[in-house]
């Protein structure tokens, strides 16, 4: 079965092709790439199967696919199956590329994801990003950007497009960040300072991070509510397998709702913020210790060796995220919260009270709680796929572009 395709940001090539001859050419090309993508290596016979076309349609489909550097022929089926065997088909490991971006507070960082899933190249850059003007830092992304780009076209790749994850809102252009409290911008649109060579999607690190755990997750449901740590905490929405946006663009914002709505004041202008309980910042306070360039590590190692001050912050930390997602979960009833960025890291010491106070105060059952894998790769690494599920869902869109 193919994989569903996501909805995308507004100005992404995921949107949904026009009811015209050119359109259902397009979107067939669409079907067979997300076939041989999920459930590949396949024949051609194969395809035809899974998307129910005629075998005739599906080659015509596989050779333009073949001729774009899409698709590569691996040789002969193995062995053993009934009639002549046919070409097995697998998605090209050298075109199009997604480069994916993170803008941290603490950190930049800049990969390159191929068609298969697969990241090819890297870069990461550590400085504290809080109060910087967005020119200097965006210059500094790009060189890491130039960078990639540079080894990953040295492995045969180009790039498709370049997504980017930041702390913020982001509005529904996919350009503009409206507001980023922890770096401290506001209404700064990306566009014109990034490389102009490259098609461009800005969004929300959590946003992000939820389609990573969408796509590359182990078993995730398609109703969920992601949650995510660094400096502050994100929060995503995906019911159904898309995620729930709002009408600005701005829902998720879990890190600025009130936990204790007279308790310190919050970059967001509010009070009592989550943030201000569960941030990397806020539990690296309430233990005792400095913030650091390995500020998680540190809290996980005191925390494994019996750190009374590390275990009662991080305690403290699991109830306010509790009370926080009860709120969410009482109203949106999804299957699962799962637990990303910092948060895996520290999830054997935040479980226990955060899983009590979600028991506690839901009107149903508990919902589940789990632990991403992906940990603090999940914004970076879902930015890249962004790229790499529009290129699936469009082939046709960047055919002859390389």
């Amino acid at each position: 079965m193919t994989a569903p395709l996501h909805e995308a940001h507004p100005s992404s090539p995921g949107r949904r092709l026009p009811d015209t001859q050119q359109g259902m050419r397009r979107r067939n090309l669409a079907r067979v790439m997300h076939t041989v993508s999920a459930e590949g290596p396949l024949s051609r016979a194969a395809v035809a199967s899974h998307i129910g076309l005629t075998r005739a349609a599906v080659s015509t489909l596989v050779d333009e696919l073949i001729r774009s550097g899409l698709l590569e022929e691996l040789g002969p089926e193995r062995p053993g199956r009934v009639g002549r065997p046919g070409s097995a088909l697998a998605v090209s490991g050298q075109g199009p590329a997604g480069i994916g971006a993170e803008i941290g507070v603490d950190h930049q960082a800049v990969c390159a994801v191929d068609l298969r899933g697969v990241v090819r190249a890297r870069a990461v850059r550590h400085a504290t990003n809080r109060g910087r003007p967005a020119r200097p830092v965006l210059d500094e992304l790009t060189e890491l950007v130039r960078q990639v780009v540079m080894e990953a076209e040295r492995a045969g790749l180009w790039p498709a497009g370049l997504a980017v994850a930041v702390p913020g809102l982001v509005a529904r252009d996919a350009r503009t960040v409206v507001r980023a409290p922890n770096l401290g911008w506001h209404d700064i649109d990306l566009g014109p300072l990034l490389p102009d060579d490259l098609p461009l999607t800005v969004d929300n690190e959590a946003n992000f991070g939820s389609l990573a755990e969408l796509w590359l997750g182990d078993e995730t449901p398609r109703d969920f509510l992601h949650v995510s740590a660094e400096i502050g905490i994100g929060g995503a929405v995906v019911v159904d397998g898309r995620l729930l946006r709002g009408t600005r663009g701005f829902a998720g914002e879990l890190g600025h709702v009130p936990v204790r709505p007279e308790g310190p004041e919050c970059a967001c202008g509010g009070r009592g913020c989550l943030e201000q309980y569960a941030g990397e910042e806020a539990v690296l306070r309430a233990a005792g210790l400095t913030p650091g360039e390995d500020s998680v590590e540190l809290l996980a190692e005191r925390a494994a060796e019996g750190d009374r001050d590390v275990r009662r912050a991080l305690r403290g930390a699991g109830t306010a995220l509790g009370i926080a997602l009860t709120g969410a979960v009482n109203l949106l009833d999804p299957e699962a919260v799962v637990l990303g960025g910092a948060l895996a890291a520290l999830a054997p010491w935040l479980l226990p009270s955060l899983e009590r106070e979600l028991t506690r105060r839901t009107a149903g059952p508990a919902c589940a709680v789990t632990v991403s894998r992906l940990g603090s790769e999940g914004p970076l690494l879902g930015a890249a796929h962004s790229v790499v599920r529009a290129v699936l869902d469009d082939p046709a869109a960047v055919a002859g572009r390389g």
